[in-house]
């Protein structure tokens, strides 16, 4: 009797991916990209929803769907029950970054390819598992952003942060933390402050008074340019 094995085969998927800002002929007045990397359990266009505050008609907000949708409580009543999307498990691990990180740099060229624009300035805003995939993306792919927000997240520990080649210390990167939020606790923080400063990282600090969420005037002073009150 033989034993079980396993191989891996590349296959297509269709993915979602939820818009505000110009459309149709107004592209061409775009000046400025974000991408929107919703959290675990959530889906794009609810996240999407919470970033209304920096729509102002000249900026394109881009929020993809993680590929891995799943009913959220018990199983008996799915016919009811919340959908959410993660953008990977402990399984297939790095299998579901190459995925990802492919998905997210063919949407990318394909925003550019609309807007017909060779250079446009790119934010690209991570929250929660979002974090770590768009520094991930940051790191690995084909985008090269302006800015990138760590939004209520940390940057994923086996990324290289010393190298000084690796794109991600070309970006300025900012963490996005609520005072009040449960999961990146102040001694999460700490731990990341230290991890960074260890290998001279440069980073920026923000925080604001709310939880594990969006902030509406936060994301303001981001897109209105530099925003106060940060420190190292």
């Amino acid at each position: 009797m033989s034993e079980v094995r396993t191989e891996s085969l590349r296959v297509q998927r269709t993915a979602l991916v939820a818009l505000r800002g110009p459309e149709g002929a107004a592209l061409r007045d775009v000046r400025e990209i974000w991408y929107a990397l919703h959290g675990y359990s959530m889906r794009a266009v609810p996240f999407l929803a919470d970033c209304k505050a920096i729509d102002d008609g000249t900026r394109l907000i881009v929020a993809p769907e993680a590929l891995s949708r799943f009913y959220e409580g018990d199983l008996n009543s799915h016919r009811a029950a919340p959908v959410g999307a993660s953008w990977m498990t402990r399984e297939e691990r790095e299998s579901e970054i190459v995925d990802y990180i492919d998905y997210l740099d063919q949407l990318h060229a394909s925003v550019l390819a609309r807007l017909e624009l060779a250079r446009v300035p790119v934010t690209v805003l991570g929250f929660s598992q979002g974090g770590a995939t768009a520094a991930r993306w940051v790191a690995k792919g084909r985008v090269a952003p302006q800015r990138l927000l760590m939004w209520g997240s940390a940057l994923p520990p086996e990324l290289d942060l010393a190298a000084a080649g690796t794109p991600i210390r070309r970006t300025e990167t900012y963490f996005v933390v609520g005072r009040t939020d449960i999961y990146i606790t102040p001694k999460i923080v700490d731990r990341e402050r230290l991890r960074l400063e260890a290998v001279d990282f440069p980073f920026n600090l923000i925080s604001f008074d709310g939880g594990h969420r969006l902030d509406d005037e936060t994301l303001r002073q981001f897109a209105a340019g530099t925003p106060r009150f940060q420190s190292r």
